[in-house]
């Protein structure tokens, strides 16, 4: 009986053993499969991280958009072929094929062959197909930063490509979100000792959340923007070209010329051109003719328009004399306005005071920032203390002297006044947006802020109109767009140690319910009524064809 029950017992032991052993060789398959099949690709792509070179086929930060999600980053997209640096140098085979089919030039082809990358990267400016391709040898498609075309470079910036870090415009400002985008490599297995690529590579996606804020929205227009480069463009404009949407005050275009290529900063360092420079935001100019807005509205509010003026020429103060455009005689101050007379400006600034003038030319917001966004952003300047006595209202009565203004100033001018007094938060960026655009968070603006009365603003208007209708704006052919108001400036300023004259144009259209305002400065423009003005006149039409006013 004892020896039944110790052989019971051992079966029963047997049995648990050998249920264990099934077990344990399941798990171990299961362990065995979940490694070597199910997370093989996972562990080969990490092996190859570990042992290969990185090649980024897709810029390392997220879209800049436009008000309607046009991209204006990551869309060119380029063929590249991928070869060791020693293959280069040994293979004329290949090494004709690249001279022959790249963008790059052949001093620069050959410089690569000096450096010491292992791996070169080399754009083609075709999509070719190598017959008899060495294995070692890879053609990949890459999606550049920017375009050809640079369009808005001043307002995206531009990237430090060695430590992907915005080094101006958006690029600087959002930095810190568009780094948080998704990453698309392409790894070659590379043999450091022997200097040659195997045969083992991979592309590579890494994914962000889609909540994660990696993209910006932008208030400007892609068309409307492109339009406005292309007619700069045409006519040879150095300087600057602001639309602003009036009803919103969201900044629809803005431009700089010369402009710049963003993916060869280096080139641009050492110019005089100031082709880096945002001249609509970053350089100050003096304003001329166009600062007597801001002296006729500082009349209005004093209530000072009934009187008659005399111009003959000239207007002395002290021993200064400041010459006018032509000799007047009798003359109002609405006649004065529509002829740009300097002598009417100066006398009636005389009346007023440098103080009065400077004060409402601070309640406009010269001499501050607008804060549309961007770090480059200057205040301009206005005369202070001294600099408001004696023949000094001569130069502030006509937008001379020590005061210096930015393009995007005076376009905030006639947005005020195109709005019936109400100031507008001037902006160009809607927020912070997904990898698909979706805002995440709005941008923070401030709340409309009466300055002037409506009307002051309405009488403003009429003035401006008038300029249009009957005076130095009188050539713009603006019927088909419903009429326009504005006011032309020429002024003297210093640039690069040299004098010159500087062309502005700003106003509205339509006249009745205006829509936009167009901001135009033409360096070394001479006249303003002859340069500004009729780019004023282009873009204003080919805005309509975008968007029809009627």
């Amino acid at each position: 009986m004892e020896n039944f029950d110790n052989k019971k017992i051992l079966k029963k032991r047997l049995l648990i053993f050998g249920s264990l052993a099934t077990i344990f060789f399941f798990i171990l398959s299961f362990r065995l499969y979940f490694i070597q099949i199910y997370k093989n690709p996972i562990y080969s792509e990490e092996a190859l991280k570990q042992r290969g070179k990185e090649i980024s086929l897709y810029p390392k930060r997220g879209i800049i958009y436009d008000r309607n999600l046009t991209p204006f980053t990551n869309i060119k997209n380029t063929q590249n072929i991928i070869l060791s640096n020693k293959i280069l140098k040994n293979n004329k085979h290949m090494l004709d094929i690249v001279l022959e089919h790249s963008t790059l030039s052949r001093y620069e082809i050959l410089n690569l062959l000096n450096l010491d990358d292992e791996i070169i990267k080399i754009p083609l400016k075709d999509n070719i197909r190598i017959d008899n391709k060495p294995e070692d040898v890879f053609v990949v498609d890459v999606v550049e930063r920017y375009t050809d075309k640079n369009i808005l470079s001043h307002v995206i910036g531009y990237v430090n490509k060695k430590d992907n870090y915005g080094e101006s415009g958006i690029e600087k400002v959002f930095d810190e979100f568009l780094k948080n985008s998704e990453k698309r490599s392409f790894f070659v297995e590379f043999d450091k000792d022997r200097s040659m690529i195997l045969g083992g590579s991979k592309f590579v996606n890494e994914i962000t959340d889609s909540m994660d804020p990696t993209g910006v929205k932008l208030t400007i227009d892609y068309r409307i923007q492109e339009s406005v480069e292309k007619i700069l463009d045409e006519n040879n404009i150095n300087g600057a070209a602001i639309v602003v949407e009036v009803d919103t005050g969201k900044i629809m275009a803005l431009a700089s010329r010369p402009n710049y290529d963003q993916e060869n900063i280096e080139y641009y360092l050492d110019t005089k051109d100031m082709a880096l420079y945002n001249k609509a935001i970053q350089v100050g100019y003096p304003p001329g003719s166009i600062f007597k807005t801001v002296v006729l509205l500082t009349a209005i509010e004093e209530d000072l328009l009934g009187k008659e003026y005399h111009c003959k020429g000239y207007e002395d103060i002290k021993n200064v004399r400041i010459k006018c455009t032509s000799v007047h005689g009798d003359i109002s101050l609405k006649e004065g306005f529509e002829k740009s007379c300097n002598s009417v400006f100066i006398q009636l600034g005389k009346e007023l005071g440098g103080k009065k003038i400077i004060e409402m030319a601070e309640r406009l917001n010269f001499g501050s920032k607008i804060n549309i966004g961007l770090l480059e952003e200057i205040s301009g300047n206005l005369p202070k203390g001294n600099d408001l006595l004696g023949p000094a209202i001569g130069n502030i009565s006509i937008g001379q002297g020590k005061i210096e203004v930015t393009p995007l100033q005076i376009a905030n001018l006639m947005t005020i006044i195109a709005n019936r007094g109400l100031q507008k938060h001037l902006t160009l960026i809607e927020g912070i947006t997904n990898k698909d655009g979706i805002i995440i968070k709005e941008y923070n603006r401030e709340d409309d802020k009466r300055v002037l009365s409506e009307s002051s603003s309405e009488l403003a208007m009429e003035y401006l109109n008038s300029v249009v209708e009957n005076g130095t704006g009188k050539d713009l052919d603006l019927y088909e767009v419903g009429g326009s108001g504005g006011k032309t400036g020429s002024a003297e300023a210093i640039m690069n140690k040299n004098s010159t004259i500087h062309g502005w144009f700003a106003g509205y259209f339509p006249k009745d319910n205006s829509k936009y305002v167009i901001t135009v400065l033409v360096e070394g423009g001479h006249s303003g009524s002859k340069s500004a003005a009729p780019i004023f006149e282009k873009i204003a039409k080919e805005i309509n064809k975008i968007y029809p006013v009627y």
